[in-house]
């Protein structure tokens, strides 16, 4: 499989829910599965898949893919105005340590244009209007970084290292959805965050646990 180069995250590697995705349904596995990113997935890279370990043209194993276990908790909603109110807030405005993130980056006019603003308990809130062509993958996509930004702060940038998700629905092109993080535990460098994305109607679409990595000397 190949990471087109549009779905990035940092520069030159793919977006971690997005990746995730894919190479969840590339291996094939029944139920839900846990991708732990052991390197960051190339752009426009040929990956081979095989017994749940992807790997780059080089041999180096990029992520592995394994049955998740236990379904992630929902982290509650909130209304679409306090999900707005939120995003007008959102500290990646300001100051965004991968600004042409295909999810969450300011500069990125073609990607999901998802900004994580804080609430007042310190969950993470915004809104996500659906794009015109919605995939499984776009939904692992908006359920990554609302996560990240639960514990992203300045100088301290985080990238996802392991995400396991399940979808209950799609949205429909055009929905306005919001996606809503929290941080359960910040130890370290590791943080591990739940996500949960609802849609107009505040039905839960889908809900997500994570582990983001402080990048080394942040």
């Amino acid at each position: 499989m190949i990471i087109p180069a549009r779905f990035n995250g940092p520069p030159g590697s793919g977006n971690g829910g997005w990746t995730a995705a894919a190479l969840a349904a590339a291996t094939g596995h029944d139920g839900p599965v846990e991708v732990t990113l052991r390197q960051p997935p190339p752009l426009e890279t040929p990956l081979t898949v095989a017994g749940g370990e992807v790997r780059d043209p080089g041999g180096r194993l990029v992520a592995e893919v394994r049955p998740a276990g236990d379904a992630p908790e929902a982290v509650p909603p909130v209304d679409l105005g306090t999900a707005r109110a939120a995003a007008a807030a959102y500290p990646g405005l300001a100051e965004h340590p991968f600004p042409g993130c295909y999810v969450c980056g300011p500069d990125r006019v073609d990607g999901l244009r998802i900004f994580p603003g804080r609430l007042p308990d310190g969950r993470t809130a915004a809104p996500f209007t659906a794009p015109a062509e919605v995939t499984v993958e776009t939904v692992w996509a908006a359920l990554d970084c609302s996560g990240g930004w639960a514990v992203i702060g300045p100088g301290r940038p985080y990238v996802l290292g392991r995400i396991a998700a399940v979808l209950d629905a799609l949205p429909a092109p055009g929905d306005e959805c919001v996606v809503t993080g929290v941080a359960d535990d910040a130890r370290g460098r590791k943080a591990l965050v739940r996500t949960a994305l609802y849609g107009p109607d505040g039905r839960l679409l889908g809900r997500a646990r994570a582990t983001w990595i402080a990048l080394p000397g942040a």
